[in-house]
Order: structure tokens, then C-alpha cells, then sequence
């Protein structure tokens, strides 16, 4: 097992304080009273460990609300931890927002050079994957158009082909596979298994199971801001499946 694995947290917590919160965010916060504190802090996440090493990919599994993309928001660096250690090292590629670098007034190759900006990756290499890129998006003629032109699938995909052309060490990903046609999604799921043969760890948060029994090593499930359940992906996935079917 290696010294410093590319993700490492122990005992992470993220904390909302409700009475500052918007209105909205508390009304999708009732009924889940015990996560909150003495002092009125509604707890996200709370004591979560873990540990991914350098060619696993983790799923992140449970029900809507559970602290997943908050999880996923903390390792990208969107959301600091208010406990806990959290450590990921090397280059960090996130799909948690597809598209989210991009400049609406910019066209497809202008935009991927923006994010490869955001990346810290210079224009020179950036420029060497354009084609590759837009090959892989199939947006067609609109790449040459502003993005604002585009439909949120098209971004979609163009945001997947820069975030994977990248090679991160870490790459994050919430849903994604869950965009675009089958076509895409086959390709997607095959873009990801190459970025594994690499030696890459990846988080993926999602509800599509069959995916995440497919292509991830290891599952963690995720109930009320804490870890219920982790180990083999599938072995976790059958479990849940298991357990969701009783609830029905």
C-alpha cells in the first residue's frame, strides 16, 4: 500500500449553520433533525474516513441528501472541511458541475484552453488536445460557436472530453454517465477505464448502480452524513439494493 495515497481523509466533517441558511436549503434539511447539533449546526457529512489508493475508483452511493456531492465538493477543493484532515494529492480533474469553466461568449476551443487555464496546464500542451477533444465531444459545427449555443448535453459532453483529456491523478466525478445517449455513455464509460488503467483514482457519486458496479473496486455507502457501509463495490451494492428493497 503506498505511503501517501492520492486521497486520504479521517474523521472529515462539514457543518451548515442553519439560522444562517436560505429558506430553501432548510426546508430540504426537515425531517433530518438529528444531524443537527447543540448549537443548531446541521451536519452534512461527519466522521468520514478514507483511503484511495492509486489505480481504484471509488462509488459513492445513498439516498438523495445523504452528503454525497458535499463529500465529492471537499475533495474538489469547492467546500473546506469545518473537521478533520483531508489530503488529495496531484492534478485534480472534477465533472461535478459539466461545463461549469466554461465562458458562454467563447467557442468550444477557446473554452478548453480557459479551463486548461483553470487547470494549471499550459496552452501549448492544451492546444495539442483540442482535436482530440472536440473528436470526442461530436459537437459538430458548433464548435466553432459560442457556447451559449449549445444544449446542456453538448456541454455536457464537451465538458467530460476536457475534464478526462487531462489525465488527472484524481478525477471526480457526480452523475456523469448518466448524461447523453447510450453512444456517449458507452464511450464515457470507456474514456473512464482508460484513466484507470492508468493508474488514476476516481470518486464517482451516483445512482446508477450498474455503472458503479461496472467500472468502481470499492463503495463506500453514504446514510445521514456518515459511512454505513464500505468495502468491494459490488459486495456494497448488493447490500444496498438489498436493504432499499425491504424499505419498499
Amino acid at each position: 500500500m503506498a505511503e501517501h495515497p492520492p486521497i486520504l481523509l479521517e474523521n472529515l466533517g462539514v457543518s451548515f449553520d442553519l439560522r444562517r441558511s436560505k429558506k430553501r436549503v432548510r426546508r430540504s434539511m426537515v425531517g433530518q433533525v438529528q444531524r443537527l447539533d447543540e448549537n443548531g449546526k446541521f451536519w452534512a457529512v461527519r466522521n468520514i474516513s478514507l483511503r484511495v489508493e492509486s489505480g481504484e475508483s471509488l462509488a459513492v452511493i445513498g439516498a438523495n441528501g445523504a452528503g454525497k456531492s458535499t463529500l465529492l465538493k471537499v475533495l474538489a477543493g469547492i467546500i473546506s472541511p469545518d473537521e478533520g484532515k483531508i489530503e488529495v494529492r496531484g492534478r485534480i480533474a472534477t465533472l461535478l458541475q459539466l461545463a461549469a469553466g466554461f465562458n458562454d461568449e467563447l467557442n468550444a476551443e477557446e473554452n478548453i484552453l480557459l479551463v486548461g487555464e483553470f487547470l494549471g496546464i499550459p496552452s501549448s500542451e492544451m492546444r495539442g488536445k483540442i482535436q482530440g477533444i472536440l473528436d470526442f465531444a461530436d459537437i459538430g459545427d458548433f464548435a466553432d460557436s459560442p457556447v451559449s449555443t449549445y444544449s446542456s448535453g453538448m456541454r455536457a459532453r464537451l465538458g467530460f472530453a476536457v475534464a478526462t483529456s487531462v489525465e488527472p491523478d484524481v478525477l471526480l466525478l457526480d452523475e456523469v454517465l448518466s448524461t447523453g445517449d447510450a453512444a456517449f455513455r458507452e464511450k464515457s464509460r470507456a474514456r473512464i477505464v482508460e484513466l484507470m488503467d492508468k493508474a488514476h483514482a476516481i470518486v464517482y457519486v451516483t445512482h446508477d448502480l450498474e455503472s458503479a458496479a461496472k467500472f468502481c473496486t470499492k463503495a463506500i455507502e453514504i446514510e445521514e452524513g456518515v459511512i454505513v457501509a464500505a468495502g468491494p463495490a459490488q459486495r456494497v451494492i448488493d447490500a444496498y439494493l438489498e436493504k432499499m428493497g425491504k424499505k419498499k
